[in-house]
């Protein structure tokens, strides 16, 4: 029994240190396994050892005798507490309902309007008679191949029947340009941004809980101004280059970029160049319609020296132009999560632009001022020494380096004035005296009048017109009183022996005409005492409370006046 007693104790203390790490299952076995190292009476000995039943060791004995393979779990298949979606077979029903209603639910789903997060896709669920967590439905979601997935911008919409031929001829015509060692480059204008302290969209690596603060509104005041990026990618260097204008965006502006940088760095890359391809997009400062463009790169080819062949992509395309996923994709990830709080934080910023593929960006402030409004007439159109090409004259045409009247003095075709129509009116033509016509001529504008104001009041479903204080047509003046400002004629003296009394006209302003405070007399006038006003007679408790009116008497009286003069 000495045996027994100490042989207990050690494995009690074996238990106790091995059984922390081990899960249900681990512990069985060992369990098994000790008992039949023991032999005879093993089985009660440990069970008394780890303070478990009996039956537990034994399990583990014939677990081990039969010579199963590792399960690599705790529980064989099937044990444990089974899965709500076994328990509830229609709580998956329900969750496909809810999540796509056109398809396998009700298009008039409670959730079809609002978000579909686990959370709400749960309470609902669960409002329904489906008592279910939402780390269940998420689960749940993932078995029945959901995601959690964006937008996808894929929908071109209206394309134009010539967009892919389109593509292949600038395609053609940049494998022509890079053959003869020639300058392709690709430009655009990026996004307008605000300079401050403005939230900027991403994320950006701080301590924690120390984001970098920042104006609750974007409001144009709290600016020191507005940033203009334009984009020059090189497509056979990998090189950009940016010119951050403070200005508009204007084709002048536009092509003063393409100048300085062919200044900078086009003419040292590329020395023997003759010509130079721009990709672009179809609107904005450097689209096909626009002629100031056209006419700016005819001064700029005049002045490099370069035939300069512009492309344009078809509208709707311009996110296929290589600045927009080269240049500009690489700059908004640079200073993502990052507020641009002046010129020259976006400068260095746009400057430190680099990539793994070996991608260099320049960047310079252009703080030039740019008119718009700029016209080009059709006789300066037509002056240009452009040639547009076979295919898509309106996309695809060269500016060649010829000199030209860049301003010309002689009158437009269209901005000429209109003949004299005067002669539409004779009497010759019309069968009409002068005087008969503008007679007609009157009688129709009064008629036209008539009608436009029966439209008017058609469209107002015939309600009384109503006129603000001080608006509407202002009333004839009578030739009988003196105009405003100057000396009113003397008043006639009256008879002998008569004596006529000034007529008081009720002052316009209420605090004048109270009895208490008579207005003051003109120069010249006698003074004559206010009559009293009448007494106040009480209101019975059953009579109605009436309203009053202060009428303006002087205003009624002009009125009147005018009326039978009318």
């Amino acid at each position: 029994m000495s045996g027994d007693v100490e042989a207990g104790q050690v494995l009690a203390a074996k238990f106790e240190v091995i059984f922390p790490h081990l899960d249900e299952r681990q512990r069985r076995l060992l369990m098994g396994a000790e008992a039949r190292a023991l032999g005879h009476g093993g089985i009660r000995l440990v069970a008394r050892a780890a303070g478990v039943r009996e039956a537990t060791v034994s399990a583990g004995v014939y677990e081990l005798e039969a010579g199963g393979e590792p399960l690599g779990r705790a529980r064989r298949p099937g044990g444990g507490r089974k899965k709500t979606a076994d328990l509830d077979p229609g709580l998956r029903p329900a969750l496909l309902a809810l999540v796509e209603p056109d398809e396998r639910g009700d298009p008039m789903s409670p959730l079809r309007w609002t978000t579909r997060s686990t959370r709400a896709l749960a309470g609902e669920l669960t409002r329904q008679g489906h008592k279910v967590s939402a780390g269940t439905v998420g689960d749940l979601l993932r078995e029945e191949g959901f995601s959690l997935q964006g937008n996808a911008k894929t929908i071109e919409g209206k394309q134009h029947p010539d967009r892919d031929a389109q593509f292949r001829y600038i395609n053609q015509q940049v494998k022509d340009h890079q053959g003869t060692a020639d300058p392709v480059i690709s430009v655009d204008t990026k996004k307008k941004e605000l300079a401050g302290e403005f939230k900027n969209a991403g994320r950006e690596w701080r301590p924690r809980g120390q984001p970098v603060p920042a104006h609750t509104h974007d409001f144009p005041q709290d600016s020191p101004g507005k940033a203009v990026p334009y984009g020059i990618y090189d497509l056979t260097g990998n090189t950009g280059w940016v010119s951050v204008g403070t200005d508009h965006d204007t084709a002048a502006f536009a092509v003063e970029s393409v100048r300085r940088w062919w200044k900078a760095a086009g003419r040292s890359g590329y020395p023997l160049a003759r010509r130079l391809l721009i990709t672009a997009d179809a609107g904005g400062s450097n689209g096909y319609r626009t002629r100031a463009w056209k006419a700016e790169l005819a001064a700029l080819a005049v002045e490099t020296g370069l035939e300069i062949t512009c492309c344009h992509f078809p509208p709707g395309t311009s996110k296929w132009n290589k600045v927009e996923h080269r240049l500009f994709s690489r700059i908004t990830m640079n200073w993502r999560g990052r507020p641009l709080a002046s010129h020259e934080v976006i400068v260095q910023t746009i400057a430190a632009t680099t990539t793994r593929t070996g991608l260099c960006v320049h960047a310079e402030l252009d703080t030039s001022t740019y008119d718009t409004g700029v016209k080009i007439s059709d006789r300066q159109m037509g002056a240009l020494p452009l040639t547009r090409h076979d295919w898509h004259g309106d996309w695809n045409y060269a500016l060649h380096p010829e000199a030209y009247d860049q301003i010309s003095n002689a009158p437009d075709p269209s901005g000429r004035p209109s003949p004299d129509l005067a002669w539409l009116c004779h009497p010759a033509l019309t069968g009409v005296p002068a005087r008969e016509w503008d007679s007609l001529i009157a009688t129709l504008m009064t008629l036209h009048d008539q009608q436009r104001e029966a439209n008017l009041d058609a469209r107002r479903g015939h309600r009384p017109r109503l006129a603000a204080p001080g608006s509407g047509r202002r009333p004839r003046p009578d030739p009988r009183r003196p105009a405003p400002g100057s000396h009113p004629a003397p008043a006639p003296r009256p008879a002998p022996g008569r004596h006529r009394h000034p007529v008081q006209r009720p002052a316009r302003n209420h605090k004048q005409a109270n009895p208490r405070h008579p207005p003051a007399p003109a120069p010249g006038r006698p003074r004559h005492p206010a009559r009293p006003a009448p007494a106040r007679q009480p209101r019975r408790p059953d009579q109605p409370r009436q309203r009053t009116r202060h009428h303006d008497t002087a205003r009624d009286q002009d009125s009147v006046l005018m009326i039978r003069r009318l």
